[in-house]
């Protein structure tokens, strides 16, 4: 690898902390954010309890920090229009999934078999 090539991060929403947890179905009241680099396996977890109870907003303030942590896609169950907004305005890409641990959907993206979303899949405050 030439010296300065980053890869690509990509989040994963979920409510363990590594790898074999479940993509958790939520996105803006999703308990944890997994960073990976899918070309090491490194990753490291953001804690997002705070948004998990907020009366509203969480959608942004999760796809905000989602952006701030460098990933160019986001691998979850659902995703509402005003994250998606965000997440799009930030040039992430938006994958939804069900039933697959973070491991399994990694497998899947990195097989180019994940079909990116085009418009939010659910309604606010979901």
């Amino acid at each position: 690898m030439e010296k300065g090539i980053e890869f690509m991060k990509i989040a994963f929403s979920t409510s363990g902390h590594d790898l074999n947890a479940p993509v958790d179905t939520r996105f803006g009241r999703a308990l944890k954010f997994l960073i990976c680099d899918p070309e090491t396996n490194e990753y490291s977890v953001i804690d997002n309890t705070q948004n998990l109870n907020a009366a509203q907003g969480a959608g942004i303030q999760s796809a905000e920090t989602v952006a701030r942590s460098g990933a160019k896609a986001l691998v979850t169950g659902h995703c509402g229009p005003k994250a998606f907004r965000v997440l799009s305005a930030a040039g992430i890409k938006v994958y939804t999934v069900e039933g697959l641990t973070v491991a399994e959907a990694l497998d899947r993206f990195r097989a180019g078999t994940l079909v990116e979303a085009v418009s939010a899949d659910v309604e606010g405050h979901w």
